[in-house]
């Protein structure tokens, strides 16, 4: 991480906290910057995408505005996610992406539904693309070469998988710890991150918008994950599905893709939507409102790929089915060519910073006796 004006706001304010610990107990980024007494910019890097934005920090300080310090943890941390993401990003260049995300996203959406939509109409004939058929299988291919959607596909989901690794790899060469990692850490780390443990504050939950705590964005969290995460089984039993049985889609309504896709999607639109209305409603004091249009862009893309697919499902026996295929399709794209450039990529560094966390939870203070 470079030396910048927000790297040395950051530093002075989490020297602040040390030197206070009133808020020690209040999540895991406390006890983790209590082990050292100075932070280089890779410390805070770490840091910051070990907050999970609870707030509990901000509405427990005596310095929190509107006092002249004006400290305010979970604003600075989420400024300084952002530096690193764009920091870390791979290709090198394209870190500019995250400037202005809510407006890059938006128009990738936009391009990349055009695109899906000109090509489809191209590829097929005016008749075919209306033409109501029965869901049997290989019908959407009737719309969609099967070797267009697997190429396009593999490649911009591929690309994606390989510039957040890549990100992760940077991430870890600047802010990981010196010693190695053990199964221990290791699991620790993978239980903190399925079980978002972070998001439940001191165990009372998140400060959503007042003193008051609640677990509202804890469990819509989970939603959001855990449903984007059924989406991806249900992806994935269908290749193996397709390539190892030769059983093509659109599958039974009872079918296990079907049956994970439907519930993963109803859970994805349950998360992302609540947390958009949670947006709506937040005290705008803890809150990076620059970083607003990114995070709402990436919700909104979440929901209506989701969205689309469960239209698609509903539609597949209409002449209304090329359409949704396609428009569907468009959105999955778009999702997966903004993923190593948007919001998404926090689950990754912070699973990273977890790991870190879990590795030196029995260090003594850097410096200490």
């Amino acid at each position: 991480m470079q030396e910048t004006e927000l790297i040395e706001r950051a530093r002075h304010e989490v020297e602040v906290c040390n030197a206070c610990r009133y808020c020690e107990g209040f999540c895991a980024v406390f006890p983790a910057l209590e082990l050292r007494r100075e932070y280089t910019a890779g410390d805070l890097s770490y840091l910051a995408n070990l907050c999970h934005g609870c707030r509990g920090c901000y509405y427990a300080c005596q310095y929190a505005p509107p006092h002249e310090w004006g400290i305010n943890i979970p604003k600075v941390m989420a400024e300084v996610r952002q530096q690193s993401y764009t920091e870390y990003a791979w290709p090198k260049g394209m870190g500019s992406l995250f400037e202005r995300n809510g407006t890059i996203v938006s128009g990738v959406i936009v391009a990349s539904i055009s695109i899906v939509l000109i090509l489809s109409m191209l590829l097929v004939s005016p008749e075919n693309f209306w033409k109501a058929r029965p869901a049997e299988a290989g019908s959407f291919y009737a719309v969609i070469p099967l070797i267009v959607m697997q190429v396009v596909g593999v490649a911009s989901f591929g690309f994606a998988l390989v510039a957040m690794w890549m990100g992760a790899r940077n991430f870890w060469k600047d802010a990981g710890p010196e010693g190695g990692v053990g199964p221990v850490a290791l699991g620790i780390a993978l239980w903190d991150v399925l079980t978002l443990k972070n998001l439940g504050g001191n165990g009372n939950g998140c400060n959503d918008n007042s003193e008051a705590f609640s677990m509202r964005r804890r469990m819509l969290h989970h939603a959001m994950f855990y449903g984007f995460m059924l989406c991806f089984a249900a992806t994935t039993v269908g290749f193996f599905y397709h390539t190892l049985f030769g059983w093509h889609a659109p599958y039974d309504y009872l079918s296990v893709p079907v049956v994970l896709g439907t519930v993963g999607g109803v859970m994805l639109m349950i998360g992302t939507l609540g947390l958009f209305a949670m947006k709506l409603m937040e005290d705008p004091g803890p809150v990076s409102r620059k970083l607003l249009g990114g995070d709402v862009a990436m919700l909104l893309l979440l929901a209506l790929s989701s969205l689309t697919g469960l239209v698609l499902l509903a539609v597949r026996s209409t002449g209304a089915m090329g359409l949704a295929l396609a428009i569907h399709l468009g959105f999955i794209l778009a999702l997966f060519l903004v993923l190593p450039y948007s919001k998404m990529v926090h689950g990754v560094y912070r699973s990273a910073a977890l790991l870190r966390r879990a590795a030196e939870r029995n260090m003594k203070p850097l410096g200490g006796e």
